[in-house]
């Protein structure tokens, strides 16, 4: 007995380190170094002031980055897709950003960035790639004003490009508007693309308009079809402004001959098309 508790003394203090060392290993073994990994991040972490905080801003500052990145890119694309369209017209152009749209008047006019100084003029034609946006009513300087085809007081002199029939498209404050025929019995398919009449007073002959959606022949007191527009009209961002001439005076705002003043109300100009006889 004398001799075990001497062996004792004498070796206690490696049984026991012996022993949490076993025992150590064998709770890390079960915790796959979890605990350990936890214990040395709350040892270091005073020497690691704000880390976690640091990696969201720069987290933060990528995303950022990617998303004005992705921005750039969509405005790149609209920008080529512009030029490429100005470039298939050969005519002159003048490209314009939307820069203003009430919420109340979204699908009754637009305000372009561009004005008198870019020499955009009363009358001249609003388009973008697909075709027909409007026309300016208003300018001043540095901006204008544009009456969409969208617009329920606008009157458009139209043709239906495969068999000629022709009447006039009003808008319906929507991607759609409605074409009514000056014939009783209009050749008109759905499908049927559909342009500016040679008739128009206000707009070149030949400029798409859209697509025939649907069509009602018994409609009272003249048939009638339901028109696709064919330009994205409710998401416009950019446009091209051509000088146009039209063969009926457009009367000018209360503001003056200039149609200086942008903003309020502006009587709007219809189609003074008359059934041919």
């Amino acid at each position: 007995m004398f001799t075990l508790r001497r062996w004792w003394d004498r070796h206690r203090l490696q049984i026991i380190l012996a022993s949490l060392a076993l025992g150590s290993a064998a709770f890390l073994r079960q915790t796959e170094g979890a605990a350990l990994y936890e214990a040395y991040r709350l040892l270091t972490f005073p020497f690691q002031p704000n880390l976690e905080r640091k990696a969201a801003l720069e987290n933060a500052q990528i995303q950022e980055l990617q998303q004005r990145l992705t921005e750039l890119e969509s405005q790149n694309q609209q920008l080529r897709s512009l030029v490429g369209y100005v470039a298939e017209t050969k005519k002159s152009g003048i490209t314009a950003p939307v820069v203003g749209r009430s919420a109340d008047h979204w699908w009754q006019h637009i305000i372009l960035g561009r004005g008198t100084q870019s020499g955009v003029q009363i009358g001249s034609i609003v388009m973008a790639p697909g075709g027909v946006v409007g026309r300016v009513i208003a300018v001043t300087p540095n901006t204008s004003r544009v009456l969409l085809l969208s617009d329920p007081s606008s009157r458009v002199g139209a043709t239906v490009s495969r068999s000629r029939n022709m009447g006039y498209v009003r808008g319906q404050t929507s991607n759609r508007a409605i074409m009514e025929f000056f014939d009783k019995v209009p050749d008109v398919r759905q499908g049927d693309v559909i342009t500016t009449s040679s008739l128009s007073k206000l707009f070149p002959a030949g400029l798409p308009i859209g697509r025939v959606q649907s069509i009602d022949l018994n409609k009272s007191p003249a048939p009638e079809a339901v028109i696709e527009l064919s330009t994205p009209i409710s998401f416009l961002e950019w446009a091209v402004v051509y000088p146009h001439k039209p063969s009926v005076q457009i009367a000018p705002s209360s503001t003056g001959s200039t149609n200086q003043n942008t903003g309020g109300s502006i009587p709007a100009q219809s189609e003074p098309i008359e059934p041919p006889l």
